[in-house]
Order: C-alpha cells, then sequence, then structure tokens
C-alpha cells in the first residue's frame, strides 16, 4: 500500500497544529490539508479526494455529522474518522449515519489514532 493521503479538520488550533506535527513524523502518511472547520473540508475534500479524513465532531458553523455527509457526497472514496474529545452516545450515532467508519476520542494515544487512520486507509485503498 502507498501512502495514505490525510486531511485534519480540527477547530482547536494547538490540538490541530500538534497533531500535524506528530501525523507528520509518519512516513506512511501524508498531510494534504489542516483545517479549522467543515466548510473549508468540503471544499478540500471536493478538490483532493483525500483517503481519509480525521474530522473533530464540535466544530463551530457545521459539525461532524453534517461536515461528514458533505464531504462524502463530495469525495465518495474518502473514509472519515471522527475525533473528539468527548461524544454522546446520539453524536456518535448521527456521525456514523452520516458515513463515518470510527468515532474515537482525543484521549486515546497517538498510536491509536494512527492505527485507525492506518486501518481505515488500507481498507480504503482495497
Amino acid at each position: 500500500m502507498g501512502v495514505i493521503r490525510l486531511v485534519l479538520v480540527e477547530d482547536n488550533r494547538l490540538f490541530r497544529e500538534t497533531m500535524e506535527l506528530l501525523l507528520g513524523l509518519r512516513p506512511e502518511l501524508e498531510l494534504v490539508g489542516s483545517l479549522e472547520n467543515g466548510r473549508q473540508a468540503i471544499a478540500v475534500c471536493a478538490e483532493l479526494a483525500p483517503d481519509v479524513v480525521v474530522m473533530d465532531y464540535r466544530m463551530p458553523g457545521i459539525d461532524g455529522a453534517q461536515t461528514t455527509a458533505a464531504v462524502l457526497k463530495a469525495s465518495p472514496r474518502t473514509r472519515v474518522i471522527c475525533l473528539t474529545a468527548s461524544v454522546s452516545d446520539e453524536e456518535r450515532e448521527l456521525v456514523l449515519a452520516a458515513g463515518a467508519v470510527a468515532c474515537i476520542t482525543k484521549l486515546e494515544s497517538l498510536d491509536r489514532i494512527v492505527e485507525a487512520i492506518l486501518e481505515v486507509g488500507e481498507a480504503a485503498a482495497a
């Protein structure tokens, strides 16, 4: 499998920049976009068709479920992982119903987050 092209969507600038640095150290991942809101994600995914999007749930404007549905409409082969600080059962159901393939919390280790990205990216390429 080749390099997994990844877009990160996170409104918290410090967390987003930290994730950019950490994900950038992984040779199997290529961060092709790092965005602060859902509207940006929809436009970038329509243009770049990344393999995987790591999407925050709670963002200003449109939430992770709404953004997931729009991203998948714009880029049907993209796989979305919701990564959020906390998510209710209802929000988890909404984001999965919108087409996300996984929903994990920011409390997970970086290794677990990367493992989820690799699993989803490899499945998308198969």
